[in-house]
């Protein structure tokens, strides 16, 4: 009898039932005839270049890798390397965009220019605090919270105060700016607005009426272009915040009902600091939702494929959950870069194995409930189907199951190893592992040292009639 193991299920105090996603583990749609998907371990991240502080924010222009780490802006080599190009002002993420001849970042509420190597700040009194930036058209266009403040088509460094335009639908501030299909998407706390290019001999971009949304996110960087729409946590006014899609004047839900119970373990404060932003990579499309203990993520060519929603959950946790260390994605040098919000490091993401700069991190999943609808039942085996044998050289790690029959305690650990690097052959089985009355739901948990892909869960059970 085979048991799905890309979600499981609990319960908690308050009656409900509770969904379990994979933690570090990575559900993949794939019909490989033992089943129609399986779960393969995380990336690991791998030191690529030391850096100037944590992380900031990050982006390829020209063929190289740019990162705002610390307080310093450090180009980063294809050997590893790092040129340190100046000052960028502020604790905060930086954004970034390029023009034609310079790139544009904002941090510290400052906008600043890099053209070559030389990092230059606007300092038009005109410009104000800079919160996002954007180019579209050839302007750089800035937010400050309430207006939206485009330079001068032929000087970047100068701001017309008569060019300034603003998001009137609602009066919550302007959190975010966005370019998607060349048009401007203002994301507003409880709202979006999108413009387009009109020209004129004021503020060049007007609202383009009908296309606004009534809902919007929690912070500056909890938005980002998903799958050629805009993806965003939040929400409108007089709700709880949850995960969405936007296009064309409609918002889609993506996240589930125990999606929205995770965000709602945080504060409003807590959440303003979410980061949001997309990979694509290997058939998959993933969109991270950064928050300060974990990191959640969804994949919207799972989903179609699978037709569930297909979350699942990344820590740099040994215990429990810890920040997670990779973000700020950059496709350079034929690999994925990312930055570290909690050191002073680059990284990049490596999927021949899932230690944190090589350190241990675990990984655990749950199963749906089994339900015996006659009676109890007794467990005789329990079959994890895997890819063995891709551990570490010298290493027989061994991994751990147990079982609740409440959704609340759970069962001593049973223990079973993994096998050696090239024992491909190798089966993991639990015999006897004892009966349930009415239902029950098991749950696997490892280190990252246990380096398998997981196809299957085959259980032999034998149905006790009353």
């Amino acid at each position: 009898m085979q048991i799905p193991i890309l979600s499981g299920t609990l319960t908690d105090a308050s009656g409900d039932f509770r969904t379990t996603y994979p933690i570090n583990m990575v559900p993949v749609p794939k019909d490989h005839g033992i089943s129609k998907g399986y779960l393969r371990p995380a990336e690991g991240i791998v030191s690529f270049a030391d850096s100037t502080g944590k992380s900031r924010g990050g982006m390829l222009w020209n063929g190289e890798a740019y990162y705002v780490c610390g307080a310093r802006l450090l180009r980063v080599k294809e050997d590893g390397t790092t040129v340190d190009l100046g000052l960028i002002e502020g604790t905060d993420d930086v954004s970034f965009c390029f023009s034609f001849d310079r790139m544009g970042l904002c941090g510290g509420g400052k906008l600043y220019y890099l053209v070559g190597d030389i990092l230059t700040q606007v300092t038009d009194d005109d410009l104000g605090t800079v919160n996002d930036v954007v180019w579209v058209d050839g302007y750089f266009v800035t937010t400050d919270g309430e207006f939206l403040i485009s330079t001068e088509l032929a000087d970047p460094t100068s701001v017309n105060p008569l060019k300034y335009g603003s998001s009137e639908i609602d009066p919550d501030p302007v959190l975010r700016l966005l370019v998607n299909r060349n048009e401007i998407y203002a994301i507003n706390r409880h709202t979006v607005e999108v413009f387009t290019n009109v020209g004129g001999e004021f503020f060049p971009f007007a609202r383009i009426n009908g296309a606004h949304m009534q809902k919007g996110a929690v912070g500056r960087k909890a938005a980002c272009v998903y799958s050629d729409a805009i993806a965003f946590v939040g929400s409108g006014r007089n709700e709880p915040p949850a995960v969405y899609m936007g296009e064309n004047a409609q918002t889609v839900k993506i996240s589930t009902r125990e999606i929205d119970q995770t965000l709602g373990e945080y504060t409003e404060a807590e959440l303003a600091t979410v980061v949001v932003e997309s990979r694509t990579t290997m058939g998959h499309r993933f969109l991270y939702v950064h928050l300060p203990d974990k990191t959640l993520v969804y994949d919207s060519a799972a989903t179609v494929y699978l037709e569930e929603p297909v979350w699942f959950v990344l820590t740099s946790s040994l215990d429990g959950f810890s920040k997670y260390r990779a973000r700020h994605y950059v496709w350079a040098y034929n690999k994925w870069l990312c930055g570290d919000p909690t050191a002073s490091k680059i990284g990049y993401l490596a999927n021949n194995t899932s230690h944190h700069y090589g350190e241990q991190v675990r990984w655990e999943f749950g199963t749906m409930i089994v339900y015996a609808e006659t009676g109890g039942a007794v467990f005789h085996e329990l079959e994890l189907v895997c890819l063995t044998g891709r551990v570490e050289f010298g290493k027989n790690p061994i991994i751990t199951t147990s079982y609740t029959s409440d959704g609340v305690t759970w069962s001593q650990d049973r223990t079973c190893r993994v096998g050696t690097s090239g024992d491909r052959l190798r089966r993991i089985v639990w015999m006897q592992q004892g009966f349930m009355q009415h239902w029950r739901a098991q749950r696997f948990r490892g280190t990252s040292d246990a380096f398998i892909s997981i196809a299957r869960l085959e259980i032999r059970i034998e149905a006790l009639i009353r």
